[in-house]
């Protein structure tokens, strides 16, 4: 599938049909995602599931900055919104559910870090709390002023990456030892049951101790480097997105609503499956759920402040004020994936739960009413 990246290339330069841009574009993802997805886990073995996580994380979403940014400059406000809300959606069920779902049929119960799932259902109340309150004095003030609205939405931008900071703080220095002995204590406790003892002899075949001997520390500057390689290209991918945007969709009877919060997302978090579908079939659920869940984290904690704050910089102005349809639909997936997690346990069931709760908000998002204009000049 790397053909198709000199194809949507070549198509922009050729000024090829911009459906077939869009489409071969979103098919060039794919493979560089795959490549994200190797390297990621590579270093994860030198620098454990948190951080690997993070760095997955970090990555995928650069991608997912990147090209919100591209249609943010565009006067794309709507879609970028709606793009911030499906990220959030997507990673929380439909990334988490197709890990749980694979893994778990592989694997009949699958643990994980309980401390890390509480910390980010925590972090994800407040993100929710955060992204409804100026909708809701939008809805309740009767009509309250644009740069007003503005205002209040940058100075919970400001908190919001502030509130992003201390959980890095918390989870990767301060309350590290948490994560560390809970990982210990689950290995330990698990390693007695005997379903735990055949997929934990599996997974530490000679083999894979051969491996993680030989990519030791010496591999993280060269799988550091291809991810970097990756992101660039999927970066150069997303732009040629975005510019056959608004004509792909419009030729194929989408609407802004439903593009932004599920065509988008999952090309933009092609990464995460990946990564994350990959790790939970090798029953590293702590690396797929930190992954998953990590990732929604910093499109709420980060990429959305971010967002608002380089709209008012480069005079796109960009409030958090979203479509209420959408808000009810992060409250559902926030709400069921903190559910499953809270156990720091997962079965194909659960993972059956989240996706069949994606696919029904998908065809509520295709069946809305909304009828938008994709550019949103301001």
């Amino acid at each position: 599938m790397l053909v198709f990246i000199p194809i949507s290339i070549a198509g922009h330069f050729l000024e090829w049909n911009p459906v077939t841009i869009f489409i071969t574009a979103c098919l060039a993802v794919v493979p560089l995602a795959a490549f994200m997805g190797t390297a990621t886990e590579e270093i994860a073995v030198v620098v454990g599931p948190n951080l690997g996580g993070l760095l997955n994380a970090t990555f995928g979403n650069a991608t997912e900055l990147i090209l919100a940014f591209i249609a943010l400059k565009e006067g794309l406000i709507e879609v970028v919104k709606a793009t911030i809300t499906g990220s959030i959606i997507s990673n929380l069920l439909l990334v988490m559910g197709f890990a749980m779902l694979l893994g778990g049929l592989r694997y009949k119960k699958q643990v994980f870090q309980p401390t890390a799932a509480r910390l980010n259902a925590s972090s994800m109340n407040l993100a929710v709390i955060a992204i409804l309150l100026p909708t809701a004095v939008q809805y309740t003030s009767g009509g309250i002023a644009s740069g007003t609205l503005q205002k209040l939405s940058i100075a919970v931008a400001v908190v919001l990456i502030v509130v992003y900071a201390l959980t890095l703080l918390f989870s990767m220095k301060t309350h590290s030892y948490l994560y560390d002995v809970g990982v210990a204590e689950f290995e330990e406790s698990e390693g007695e049951g005997e379903a735990e003892s055949l997929s934990k002899s599996e997974d530490t075949s000679p083999s894979d101790e051969h491996s993680e001997h030989k990519h030791g520390k010496g591999f993280i500057l060269l799988w550091s480097g291809v991810l970097l390689a990756v992101t660039i290209g999927v970066a150069i991918e997303s732009e040629l997105l975005v510019e056959s945007l608004e004509v792909a969709t419009e030729s194929l009877g989408l609407t802004a609503l439903f593009t932004g919060v599920i065509l988008l997302p999952i090309v933009g978090n092609a990464a995460e499956h990946a990564t994350a579908v990959t790790v939970a079939m090798k029953n590293k659920m702590d690396l797929s759920v930190s992954v998953a869940m990590g990732s929604s984290l910093q499109i709420a904690l980060f990429v959305a402040p971010v967002l608002v704050i380089a709209g008012w910089i480069i005079d796109r102005p960009m409030d958090l004020n979203f479509n209420p349809f959408e808000l009810v639909a992060v409250v559902v997936a926030v709400s069921i994936a903190n559910s499953i997690s809270s156990d720091g346990e997962s079965n194909w069931l659960e993972g059956s739960l989240l996706l069949a709760t994606y696919v029904i908000l998908g065809f509520a998002f295709f069946f809305h009413p909304v009828v938008e204009a994709l550019s949103q000049a301001s």
